[in-house]
């Protein structure tokens, strides 16, 4: 992967790059979310990002946080198009029994947050995400061969050129960090639908 096609996004204040890896030290206090329940808007995270316009591909990253170790501490991935428009998948540290694999979409300016407890042992974990045209899915994977869902989702202002790749936060008064490897982009992982058919009759109505 030509690591010179990425571009920071609030660049963080100590990092390495390479053609193997990818290194960065999160900030304390530094996140992304909008609004939602908690009420509160942060959007300070550094993110590292291609642009395409390209409207099939799947991008591949592996992410290792061994050294996480603080309530919030995250990377991941993430397509962050501005301020209210962005989705991330990541693994979030929450204890030393359990952290939450999940993932946020924010449409809008409203954040959603979807999660499911994994061990706390678990250090390492890879990402997928696959675009097609303005649908996304991000799925993860232990091995980097068997992926798993994780979200599905469509972004309102997804249609056109987007950028993404990968980020890395702590948002409360901590630091870590976290490493990228096996950066690839690749032909659609995610296979056109062929299961149930759409409604015609609403299909001919728009």
């Amino acid at each position: 992967m030509d690591m010179a096609k990425f571009k920071w996004t609030r660049q963080p204040h100590h990092y390495h790059i390479d053609n193997t890896k990818v290194e960065i030290v999160t900030a304390p206090h530094t996140d992304l979310w909008q609004r939602t329940y908690y009420h509160f808007q942060n959007d300070n995270a550094p993110v590292l990002q291609m642009e395409t316009d390209e409207k099939f591909f799947s991008f591949v990253v592996k992410t290792d946080f061994s050294e996480s170790h603080h309530r919030f501490d995250q990377c991941g991935i993430v397509m962050y198009l501005d301020s209210e428009n962005w989705l991330k998948g990541s693994i979030e540290y929450e204890n030393e029994d359990f952290q939450h694999l999940g993932s946020v979409v924010t449409n809008g300016g409203y954040s959603d947050w979807a999660t499911t407890a994994i061990p706390a042992a678990i250090k390492s974990m890879w990402y997928r995400f696959s675009r097609r045209e303005d649908d996304y899915c991000m799925e993860c994977s232990e091995d980097g061969i068997h992926f798993n869902q994780m979200r599905i989702c469509h972004m309102d202002k997804g249609g056109g050129k987007i950028q993404f790749g990968i980020y890395a936060c702590s948002p409360e008064d901590s630091s870590f960090k976290a490493i990228f490897t096996n950066i690839a982009l690749t032909e659609c992982q995610w296979n056109a639908h062929d299961g149930q058919q759409a409604d015609e009759r609403r299909l001919s109505a728009l």
